[in-house]
């Protein structure tokens, strides 16, 4: 019989704001050096309790624009979407890409401990006394200036470029993310962190998940005040074992803030 530790579990997880990244193009008809950001002001600093819309002119891309959202609610994002939806006759973008996901701390280490402890004692995953301590570490979680931080982002107001990305784990044959014990995922994603922390202060980093609402499993939005410290952060990230052996990548998408509303 399995032990909780040889069991592919999957990790717990903290929900925030829900996020949609969509992408746009200038429609063949409009003016080049049309201004994206016209009529748009600028929100206070401190104007962000509900949520808020990044406008980015992307650079270096087959597309043009991309607007990304983030909303308490599915049915806000979807009044977003919308509000920009796939044919914008009035500043003249079209739509040719999306990704709806929402923001997500996951709980790696502490799933694991649990597990671990669950195992010493007899019990397993899931049992009354693995809930009772996990609702009590959720709660710790979720009282944390870090988490809130990942959970319900603010722009950083001296950090103007962004960079996304989509990925999901391997699932190939001798390479199978989920088919890893949740100790070894918990390790891998420990040594993942480290990495992604020596850019603090540099890089700002919010992940979302998108398992279940995308193709792609999770995204990945970046702020910061030098875009090479996009190359340096992921060229790193790569060279982490869970980066090199079970991550797949989708398209970047790079770009100057032009307004925050």
């Amino acid at each position: 019989m399995k032990t909780p530790q040889a069991i592919a579990h999957p990790p717990e997880t903290v929900e925030g704001w829900y996020a949609l990244h969509q992408v746009f193009r200038w429609k063949p008809e409009v003016q080049a050096g049309l201004d994206p950001a016209r009529g748009l002001t600028q929100r206070p600093w401190d104007d962000y309790d509900n949520g808020f819309t990044v406008w980015v002119e992307l650079i270096g891309s087959t597309a043009d624009i991309m607007l990304v959202h983030f909303r308490p609610t599915l049915e806000a994002i979807g009044k977003c979407q919308l509000g920009r939806g796939r044919s914008d006759p009035d500043l003249g973008l079209e739509l040719v890409y999306s990704f709806l996901s929402v923001t997500e701390a996951g709980l790696y280490h502490i799933t694991a401990q649990l597990a671990a402890e669950a195992e010493r004692r007899g019990g397993e995953i899931g049992d009354e006394q693995y809930a009772a301590q996990l609702n009590e570490r959720v709660r710790a979680e979720l009282d944390s200036d870090n988490v809130k931080r990942r959970l319900f982002p603010r722009p950083p107001a001296d950090m103007p470029y962004v960079c996304f990305y989509p990925m999901s784990k391997r699932r190939q044959s001798g390479q199978n993310w989920y088919a890893l014990s949740l100790a070894e995922r918990s390790r891998l994603m420990q040594a993942h962190g480290m990495t992604g922390r020596k850019y603090a202060g540099r890089v700002q980093q919010v992940i979302t998940g998108a398992i279940g609402f995308d193709a792609w499993e999770w995204g990945v939005t970046l702020f910061a005040r030098d875009p090479l410290d996009f190359k340096k952060l992921v060229t790193d990230m790569r060279f982490d074992e869970v980066s090199a052996k079970y991550a797949e990548f989708g398209e970047f998408y790079v770009g100057k803030i032009l307004v925050t509303d």
